[in-house]
């Protein structure tokens, strides 16, 4: 069953209805990714980036140790002391 409907302009744009905005928390700068299953168009919003996504480019395939919050608290505020510190 279909959510709502749109139409697409003479030049391949399309509004997404105000309810369908509302329900998947799409706004300006959001973006959505349009595939192909089966012979349907899927869209959906891709809108955050993964853990993996962002720990790849950084760190490769190497493990880093699993840390707690208060020692990535911890680590964060020892950085920000270091690089800010009155020399």
């Amino acid at each position: 069953m279909a959510i709502a409907r749109s139409k697409v302009t003479a030049k391949g744009q399309t509004t997404i209805p105000a309810e369908v905005r509302r329900r998947f928390g799409i706004g300006p700068g959001s973006v959505l990714e349009w595939k192909e299953e089966n012979d349907q168009i899927v869209v959906r919003r891709i809108g955050r980036y993964s853990f993996e996504d962002i720990h790849r480019p950084l760190f490769g395939s190497r493990k880093l140790k699993p840390r707690t919050v208060e020692e990535m608290k911890e680590g964060i505020a020892n950085y920000m002391r270091e690089r800010y510190r009155r020399r």
